[in-house]
């Protein structure tokens, strides 16, 4: 293995490895995916329970591998946790798991690539598909660490089950923020705390999902289209289920607070909750560290 150089190597078992990996196949490159858990699903199994997609089955699919299911469909996460096994199973790539990648370092024109397991791998190329769901971005909020109630990011839930009666605020405007406070609302006091007022954007047009007029009027694919997605980004994608559960006050919403106390926050008017749990529901930041030595990141840690 250590005189090995190969065509490729893809780091991240995800479905943006696992799909690299398809094409390399098709190529008839010499390639291997390494990925660090003992499984090759990614972030998928650690994600909450409920997770659902915000794209139907037949615009979920990865190459060569329809997803299963109805076409309109929107899977949730153990659906899509059996799709990727069975996707690396059917093409039967050659998967090294329990191999982080900790180390890039380049010379001449071959890569070597260093594991925590303390194996190295040579590459002529390196896909780097190890996730952009992995490191979780918490801002910094005066008194934060004086807080004595829980704290804990969306990447650390799994369900409503233990915060049943609690005072909640989910920090964030985004998808996920929305989905999980909608589910914890059911059994709990919850609040979504945002720096500007949630907007919603339509799943559904005209009887079709959105994906349908972004594919057939290639949107997507065009540069004009991606500049137009681009603009238009922000907002929640909803079938009506959510705004309607926000229009209900299950959850309730308010602008972001400015402060923790010991015991809760303190909102922009300056009044002052007591509360039990504050999630955020705030992103992720970029996860290429091992390749700091290679000098090619930008000031976000992105190649």
């Amino acid at each position: 293995m250590k005189n090995m150089i190969y065509d490729c190597i893809v780091i991240g078992g995800g479905q943006s490895g696992l799909a690299a990996a398809y094409y390399l196949q098709e190529a008839k490159r010499n390639f291997i995916l390494l990925e660090k858990s003992e499984e090759h699903l990614g972030s998928w199994a650690n994600y909450y329970d409920s997770l659902t997609l915000f794209s139907p089955a037949s615009y979920s699919s990865l190459p060569g591998l329809a997803f299963p299911g109805g076409a309109n469909v929107y899977p949730r996460r153990d659906e899509v946790v059996q799709y990727l096994k069975s996707y690396a199973a059917t093409f039967n790539f050659p998967i090294y798991t329990g191999q982080e990648v900790i180390k890039v370092d380049k010379e001449s024109d071959i890569y070597t690539v260093h594991t925590s397991s303390g194996e190295q791998f040579r590459t002529r190329s390196i896909i780097c598909a190890s996730g952009a769901f992995v490191n979780p971005h918490i801002p910094d909020i005066p008194g934060m660490h004086e807080f004595k109630g829980e704290m804990l990011h969306a990447k650390d839930y799994r369900n409503e089950k233990e915060f049943k009666n609690k005072r909640i605020i989910v920090v964030g405007g985004g998808n996920s923020a929305v989905q999980i406070a909608v589910e914890l609302a059911r059994t709990a006091h919850v609040t979504i705390a945002s720096r500007r007022p949630i907007k919603f954007k339509p799943q559904v047009i005209a009887g079709k999902d959105i994906h349908f007029w972004l594919t057939i009027l290639r949107l997507d694919q065009s540069t004009w289209g991606k500049r137009l997605l681009q603009k238009s980004s922000d907002g929640v994608l909803d079938t009506g289920i959510y705004k309607n559960a926000i229009d209900q006050g299950k959850p309730d919403t308010k602008l972001m607070f400015k402060a923790f106390t010991e015991n809760g926050i303190v909102w922009a008017d300056e009044t002052r909750e007591d509360v039990d749990v504050v999630l955020f529901a705030t992103g992720y930041i970029p996860n290429f560290e091992y390749l700091s030595g290679l000098n090619i990141l930008d000031s976000l840690g992105v190649p």
